[in-house]
């Protein structure tokens, strides 16, 4: 079913949760497609990286805090893409892998 050299996506979705848990506490920008053709982008803080989601805390209207939460396994389809706040820098990118 897999090629030698393809990941397992059960796999990844292991690579992905390690290496957002290296990223708790730092800024980043969450751009996620919502279907219907609606996208939001949020920027927050990586508050927490649990075993099935993480969750960023964002700010909102009038300085107010809230806090979303998100699947790894979005990041892994590309539903939800990860940025460096400072550079636009788009991270953990697996989607074009898969080709």
């Amino acid at each position: 079913m897999f090629m030698d050299n393809e990941v397992p996506p059960v796999n990844r979705v292991d690579q992905i949760r390690s290496e957002l848990a290296d990223l708790v506490g730092q800024r980043i920008k969450v751009r996620a497609n919502m279907g219907r053709s609606r996208i939001v982008e949020r920027s927050g803080t990586l508050m927490q990286a649990y075993p099935a989601l993480f969750v960023v805390e964002v700010e909102e209207r009038r300085g107010r805090r809230a806090r979303q939460s998100y699947q790894y396994v979005d990041v892994l389809t590309g539903t939800v893409e990860i940025y460096d706040v400072e550079t636009g820098e788009r991270l953990l990118d697996y989607t074009e892998e898969e080709q």
